[in-house]
């Protein structure tokens, strides 16, 4: 009988870089065909995107529930299902997708704007810049927890004039299907009483990789925009 040997730690790694790399370059063929448009309802955009990740790379399977929100839909956080709406000419959309290519996980978020509003536009362009700043913080302290984590994003998202939108910021990413995360096992996100050192391994000994979320909302408003992707290695 033939088994399968688990991966060596640098292709572990290389595969999940080159798992997030399809998904960037699908947002981005997302972008140059111009999928998300107003009219379509946020479930008719998360079906041309699936079919264009099956076009793309044969993609046929995703590890979490394929998200498009757009308008004031854009408040609410992963948990919750808003009912689906039509994307308006002034939208903000956001897409969080987790597709698997080859067994391994992606997990990447991206938010667009339609329409010309400078503060929609600012959120987008905020949100890139707070993951790359939450990013150099878990670089600058070895020995970090997920709630020291989360809690210094949700400070960068207030100095930026935002609030944050999610109870968590990221979460555990690996092979296909990785083990369930859930509320029961604080340990496996980024947030409130996670306060083991994120740098550890996994009870099979392999070394623990991140998804950093950056979720930021003005409730006033009624707009908010979403970014994730690999917080411990670089695409």
């Amino acid at each position: 009988m033939t088994t399968t040997r688990p991966a060596t730690e640098d292709v572990r790694a290389q595969r999940l870089v080159e798992a997030e790399q399809k998904a960037i370059r699908l947002f981005a063929e997302v972008t140059r065909r111009g999928l998300i448009e107003p009219g379509l309802t946020e479930k008719q955009v998360s079906d041309r995107v699936r079919d264009l990740g099956a076009e793309l790379f044969g993609t046929d399977k995703h590890w979490h529930k394929r998200i498009v929100r757009s308008g004031p839909n854009t408040l609410a956080p992963y948990a919750e299902n808003p009912p689906d709406r039509a994307i308006e000419a002034d939208d903000i959309v956001f897409l969080d997708f987790g597709p698997i290519f080859s067994a391994w996980e992606a997990d990447v978020g991206r938010t667009y704007v339609l329409g010309a509003d400078p503060v929609k536009a600012r959120l987008r362009d905020d949100l890139p810049r707070i993951f790359d700043a939450g990013k150099q913080h878990y670089r600058a302290h070895p020995e970090i927890s997920g709630e020291q984590l989360y809690r210094h994003v949700c400070g960068l998202a207030a100095d930026a004039g935002w609030e944050f939108g999610g109870a968590h910021s990221g979460h555990l990413v690996g092979e296909f299907p990785h083990e369930r995360i859930d509320s029961g096992k604080i340990t496996s996100y980024i947030t409130p009483g996670s306060t083991h050192p994120m740098r550890r391994t996994d009870p099979s000994g392999r070394r623990c990789h991140w998804i950093l979320e950056i979720h930021l909302v003005d409730r006033e408003r009624g707009i908010g925009g979403f970014f994730e992707q690999l917080l411990t290695l670089d695409s």
